[in-house]
């Protein structure tokens, strides 16, 4: 009895001074490569954002998962690819327009978090579900305080086809200020009552911005107009928009430097896709952007902050995906999980230690349709310098050198067909794997298209 007391008191304390870091991920929504002052804006002032690259570790290599919301969204927080989970495209509120339903088997990577003795929590856009088995709480957060679907209307009213899809955990809420002020402030909410806390933290901050609609604060665009004399009207809402959100990622910021909290907590900044080029985003040299699988649609501003850890402003080029975040995270903070996904740790590339690349090929996939779209599926590999894609059903196969070629300019389809034929069968086998995970809502009804 004596050595079972010893025992219990040694991991009560232990639990008690649990002293790993706090892990905070923002991601945007469809925020452009070349969308930041710090990744060569010129209209854009984001200080804040701009200063989490300057405190870490920049990747110019980092690519979501997919060119749209829910897919990139499900691999991030599963560590593996979306199709494989069962969310190969968006998932919408209406049956004849929906294109994913997450896998209730999958274990999620904030419930292995949660597992682990870390308080879990998401602020923000979930877009992986509207009902249970699939909502956050279902999901492994401890905590939820956001949007339930793909893109809101109004970023006041906050429906979506006339539904009200805010929520504090399970209880639905109707706030009337704009989404990305709540998504800060509820964020701020979260630290503060993390503040005393023993009990390490995960906070998921998902902003819809800048997604559409882009309606940014007319004080905002005010600003960006007296400041940029010329100014699109169209690109001076969306910068308006951006920097609106960047001064709300820098009040969550101060609120972790405020509550002494910064140092030791690991930020991760990335966006789910690139950013639309119909409505102004920036896209840097890159071909194309949001729902194509061109380098535009597909590489994001990303950067690692870990204090006393990276060194601040450093740059990789180094490959990476949306799937190997968290992976990354639990590795640096000592969380094990003996789950068979595809993300794989960066954390050697954070230290500056040499690491080989983390997979052979990456996959890229996205299903779509509606009247739109006539129902497709578009890919793309990435194998060393080589890039197979097929961005539309209805055209060939390209292939580029992105090494040689990161604009995507010369298709070498012709010239390099034992390369073509390589990829072919690897995409081939990956587009296999994902056709037998299934991907609609149980009992979803069958009804005609409509938009």
């Amino acid at each position: 009895m004596r050595y079972l007391c010893l025992f219990l008191f040694c991991v009560s304390a232990a639990f008690a001074e649990d002293s790993r870091p706090n892990l905070l991920v923002i991601i945007a929504d469809d925020l452009g490569y070349g969308d930041l002052a710090c990744c060569g804006a010129k209209d854009m002032r984001t200080p804040h954002v701009d200063q989490v690259f300057a405190d870490g570790m920049r990747f110019t290599n980092f690519y979501a998962n997919c060119p749209v919301c829910s897919p990139t969204r499900a691999a991030l927080l599963s560590g593996r690819y979306q199709e494989l989970v069962g969310v190969p495209g968006v998932i919408r509120t209406h049956p004849q327009n929906n294109w994913g339903y997450l896998d209730p088997g999958t274990t999620m990577l904030p419930r292995v978090a949660q597992q682990a003795g870390y308080h879990t929590a998401i602020v923000g856009k979930w877009h992986l579900g509207l009902e249970a088995p699939n909502t956050p709480n279902d999901r492994g957060f401890d905590h939820f305080h956001g949007f339930l679907g793909d893109m809101m209307d109004d970023y006041y009213k906050h429906r979506r086809h006339g539904i009200n899809y805010m929520y504090r955990n399970r209880t639905e809420i109707d706030p009337q200020e704009h989404a990305t002020e709540l998504f800060t402030d509820w964020s701020i909410d979260y630290l503060n009552s993390r503040r005393d806390k023993q009990e390490p933290f995960l906070l998921y901050l998902a902003y819809n911005a800048p997604h559409t609609p882009i309606q940014p604060p007319q004080d905002w665009v005010a600003k960006v107009k007296e400041r940029e004399p010329g100014i699109n009207g169209a690109r001076a809402k969306l910068v308006a928009l951006i920097e609106h959100m960047d001064d709300g990622i820098g009040k969550v910021l101060a609120a972790l430097k405020d509550n002494g909290q910064a140092e030791n907590t690991i930020v991760v900044f990335t966006s789910d896709n690139g950013g639309q080029l119909s409505v102004g985003a920036n896209n840097g040299p890159l071909r194309d952007g949001k729902q194509s699988v061109y380098e535009g649609g597909l590489k994001v501003p990303t950067a690692v902050v870990w204090p006393g850890k990276i060194k601040a402003g450093s740059v990789t080029p180094f490959r990476a995906m949306s799937m190997d975040i968290l992976p990354t995270l639990f590795e640096a903070v000592g969380i094990e999980h003996e789950l068979g996904i595809e993300g794989r740790s960066f954390l050697p590339t954070l230290m500056r230690e040499p690491q080989k690349p983390l997979r052979q090929q990456m996959f890229f996939c996205r299903r779509e349709g509606g009247l739109r779209y006539g129902g497709k599926t578009i890919e793309a590999v990435i194998d060393g310098p080589w890039k197979l894609l097929q961005n539309s059903p209805w055209e060939p196969l390209e292939l580029y050198n992105i090494d040689e070629d990161p604009a995507e300019q010369n298709n070498l389809f012709d010239r390099q067909r034992p390369v073509v034929n390589r990829l072919n069968a690897a995409l081939r086998l990956q587009l296999q794997r994902g056709g037998a995970v299934p991907w609609q809502r149980p009992k979803s009804l069958a009804t005609e298209p409509k938009e």
